[in-house]
């Protein structure tokens, strides 16, 4: 009976191995393939905090759960499992689909440059859109919405380019890995948002504190005085990095499905720069390459405002009008 307790435990140890090794392994590939989607995670970090500038002190850390909850469920219930199925049984549907994507964050950030630049314009598209809102309530449900839209767009980016990472294997060990950087891509993402939107809060709090000393309530000051620049700061940098990313994404695309003499022009520019000053070639290679993709999202955006506001939106409203007179028909 002592031998076969002994057997026993040395299979129970033998198991508590394999796993410990299998976790490792996961833990080791989400973390190769997490910092191979860095670029795509700041992009979703500096885009984040512009949907909450305006609302009041204590509805910006709730907006910021309800965007980070829907994240979360956006990578865990419908990118996972769709990532897997399309990387097996369609996956060259893949490239279109991120090009889709980009396409819509392209958009996304051109309309932001037109409201910076010309709200009426902007204000005007918008009531094509009939997305012109009336109450705070629905001003915050609509932010969110929004925000979880460019998220989902983003976050499909993010979980390809881990999925592109990780090595042949079984499917089971791909969902858990997906599932691990999917967890902690959007606690870190969010974390770090609402740590921004609050610091402004902590800096008044210290400003304040009598207990606190010279240094301390100076310092507090400091961040209340410099979060409106960096907030704005980065909602210039967000809508930046939307147009971008989602200019990099199509110019991926087009590298796969041509034509191939926008890819062949991209390749002869960054070489070009690289050969011309050997000692920067790294960041002068993305800076071209940023610049280029840039171009193509402003270009992608500006005839995209167009085309949704007078073919997609009046589309839209048919659509909305004809399938409310079918329930009306019904329900009579």
């Amino acid at each position: 009976m002592s031998v076969g307790l002994i057997g026993l435990l040395d299979d129970i140890a033998g198991i508590a191995k394999v796993a410990a090794a299998s976790l490792d392994d996961v833990a080791s590939q989400a973390a190769k393939a997490g910092a191979k989607a860095a670029g795509v995670v700041i992009d979703d970090t500096a885009v984040t905090p512009g949907y909450v500038i305006g609302f009041e002190p204590k509805r910006e850390l709730p907006i910021v759960g309800k965007i980070a909850t829907g994240s979360l469920r956006n990578k865990l219930l419908v990118l996972l499992p769709a990532a897997l199925v399309l990387s097996y049984f369609l996956p060259w549907t893949i490239t279109p689909l991120l090009m889709l994507g980009g396409a819509y964050l392209c958009y996304e950030g051109v309309e932001k440059v037109l409201e910076a630049v010309m709200p009426h314009q902007a204000h005007q598209h918008e009531a094509q859109l009939g997305t012109v809102l009336l109450n705070a309530q629905s001003v915050e449900d609509e932010k969110v919405a929004s925000a979880i839209k460019t998220d989902f767009i983003l976050s499909a980016e993010i979980m390809a380019i881990t999925l592109a990472a990780l090595p042949v294997g079984s499917i089971w060990k791909q969902a858990l890995v997906l599932a691990v950087v999917a967890i902690g891509i959007t606690v870190a993402v969010y974390g770090v948002v609402a740590l921004i939107v609050k610091a402004d809060d902590v800096g008044v709090a210290l400003a304040r504190n009598d207990h606190a000393s010279a240094m301390g309530r100076a310092f507090g000051r400091g961040i209340v005085r410099g979060m409106p620049v960096l907030l704005k700061i980065l909602s210039v940098v967000g809508t930046a990095a939307m147009i971008w990313v989602g200019g990099g994404i199509i110019l991926h695309g087009v590298e796969v499905y041509g034509p191939p003499a926008i890819h062949h022009a991209v390749k002869a520019a960054v070489e070009a720069v690289a050969h011309a000053f050997p000692p920067l070639a790294a960041i002068l290679e993305w800076a071209v390459e940023a610049a280029m993709s840039g171009a193509i999202g402003l270009l992608v955006g500006a005839v995209s405002i167009p085309v949704v506001g007078f073919v997609f939106a009046p589309a839209w409203k048919s659509l909305k009008r004809f399938l409310h007179r079918r329930r009306n028909t019904s329900a009579q």
